[in-house]
């Protein structure tokens, strides 16, 4: 009951489930700047993301107001600096000028954006250019279905080894009758479900790449190389035959009919748990885990948290294999053996789950309210409560099966219904955990909140989409501020209205902050001029991406102290 009450407590606090919490490329600099004027003419557009980018997947796009390009070549990479992409561009004169950009993530998410630039030193206002959507997302339901089904079978086919020769070996030697053949042929479908998965996983990503259908394979397969997340996932293919050359060589060595395994097996199994082990590693690397800050720590909280679930995962759906497949004679005797040795193990891998999920949130979450502001946050509350309810019936198992099957040898008339009992509740934790499994799926297309969260305090009131028009009370002082047409990437005016006791307060200094929430970017800074008396208002196109910015005006009264007015803001595009 103890363990029972542990693990229900520890459910309420984790913030895990399998899966890497995988971010996108971000835009963190622009050279021309975006929303500036330069006054001689560039050479080239240049910018630079927070990883390495391949510039075969990326489109750059510099068009006048009339809509006419004037980009002189292909992308290609900065030498020395694999972040970022360099553009050529043709004799630029002077005026306005729309970037679109696109580019593939190192963990294959595709994200786009846009900017403008002024070549002056005269460019005029800035036009209503044309902007393309600037929405793109890895959550289409295909590659959202290939990537459940890649960690649910790699998952499983890892724990289905453990369970089968680290766990439930000594069956078949202590209940004469009973065969552990079921587990070797559910481990091996499981095997053969990943080798194929993970291969169309790479096909369906790489034609989202490269904007073309899937079933355009002499297209698709010569690029599927080409990025991060294409190499480390064909080579989690390739390990993963390792490993079932290495599973298959143990299942034609192994005697479980011996209490201790030759040295022939020795060498099969630690092979086996060492390839394993590389394939839990790799799906870091192909993700964010292989991106972030600090290296050393996200990559080993990464393979530690797959290893957990791969262990409850795989071991669940082996326990329902094994009821279904032992006799019904010898099963409450063979589950009464396997049930507490996976339990223990299980309890194991579920503190291990749960701690490594715990320190990879708060490697990723900026601020407590992050988990409920922004997607990212919200798909993990979803995992949490998927995870809860599968904790919940662990819990039930360890309190009240175990006991019970441990108890039959004195009492047999305690076997049966605990045995069916195991079956129903491992059945709803393995329902739970595999949703759980999909909510990883939605998670890993969606990127960690950006740190700039945790600079936005005080925020006094959450705008958009659409048009911004809402009044505040700051002390003696009311504010209306005003965005329109509050879209990325085209010129929004930026108005705040300052008035006391219902008089316009003249004279006030207004300086306006833009700063990118959902990606990490440089913080934006202008000054607002007064049009008229009380009315401060600035046109340019700040908001350069589509998601939630961060909007701080700081108000200084004439011959009062300064006020800050902080705005969380949807730009939609």
């Amino acid at each position: 009951m103890r363990r029972a009450a542990l693990l229900a407590s520890m459910a309420v606090a984790a913030l895990a489930m399998p899966a890497t919490a995988w971010a996108h490329a971000a835009l963190l600099r622009t050279v021309p700047s975006a929303s500036r004027t330069v006054n001689k003419a560039p050479a080239q557009v240049s910018l630079t993301y927070s990883e390495p980018v391949e510039p075969r997947f990326a489109i750059v796009s510099v068009t006048d107001a009339t809509g006419r390009q004037v980009t002189a070549g292909a992308p290609r990479r900065a030498p020395g600096a694999p972040q970022t992409l360099v553009t050529p561009l043709e004799h630029v004169p002077e005026g306005w000028y729309l970037v679109f950009w696109r580019v593939i993530s190192a963990d294959g998410h595709p994200v786009r954006g846009a900017f403008t630039f002024a070549v002056g030193p005269n460019p005029g206002p800035p036009p209503q250019f044309r902007v393309p959507s600037l929405s793109e997302t890895a959550t289409t339901p295909q590659l959202l279905i290939a990537r459940w089904v890649v960690f649910l079978s790699t998952l499983t086919a890892l724990g289905l080894f453990v369970l089968r020769f680290l766990i439930a070996r000594p069956v078949t030697r202590r209940v004469s009758g009973t065969s552990a053949r079921s587990l070797s042929v559910a481990l091996g479908v499981a095997l053969g479900a990943a080798l194929i998965a993970i291969p169309v996983y790479v096909v369906i990503a790489t034609a989202q790449f490269t904007l073309r259908s899937a079933f355009d394979l002499g297209a698709v397969l010569p690029v599927a190389r080409a990025s991060n997340f294409g190499r480390d996932y064909l080579d989690l293919e390739l390990v993963l035959v390792l490993f079932a050359v290495a599973a298959g060589a143990v299942l034609y060595v192994d005697r479980p009919e011996r209490p201790h395994r030759s040295v022939a097996e020795l060498l099969s199994v630690g092979s086996a748990l060492a390839a394993g082990a590389a394939a839990l590693v790799l799906p870091g690397l192909a993700g964010h885990a292989g991106q972030k800050s600090p290296r050393g720590l996200a990559l080993p909280l990464d393979a530690v948290h797959l290893t957990a679930a791969s262990i409850w995962i795989g071991g669940l759906i082996g326990l329902v294999v094994f009821w279904l497949t032992v006799g019904r004679e010898r099963r409450v005797a063979a589950l009464s053996l396997v049930v507490p040795r996976f339990s223990a193990v299980a309890f194991v891998s579920v503190l291990v789950l749960v701690g490594s999920g715990i320190g990879q949130s708060l490697l990723e979450l900026p601020t407590l309210g992050s988990l409920w502001q922004t997607s990212y946050g919200k798909a993990l509350l979803v995992k949490i409560a998927l995870l809860a309810a599968a904790l919940a019936l662990a819990a039930v198992n360890l309190a009240r099966t175990k006991p019970r099957l441990q108890a039959a040898g004195v009492r047999p008339s305690l076997g049966p219904g605990a045995a069916v009992l195991l079956r129903r509740l491992v059945q709803g934790e393995i329902v739970f955990v595999a949703g759980a499994l999909f909510a990883a799926a939605v998670l890993t297309s969606l990127p960690p909140p950006a740190s700039a969260l945790a600079r936005v305090k005080n925020i006094a009131a959450r705008v958009g989409p659409g048009p911004v028009s809402t009044e505040l009370a700051k002390g003696p002082y009311k504010v209306r501020v005003s965005v329109a047409p509050n879209k990325a990437a085209v010129a929004n005016a930026f108005t705040v209205r300052l008035t006391r006791n219902g008089q316009p307060v003249k004279g006030a200094q207004v300086i306006s902050r833009f700063d990118m929430l959902d990606m990490e970017m440089g913080e934006q800074s202008y000054q607002l001029r007064e049009l008229r008396p009380g009315t401060f208002s600035k046109t340019v196109p700040a908001l350069v991406m589509v998601g939630h910015w961060g909007l701080q005006f700081e108000v200084t009264p004439p011959g009062a102290q300064p006020f800050v007015v902080t705005l969380l803001d949807k730009a939609s595009g």
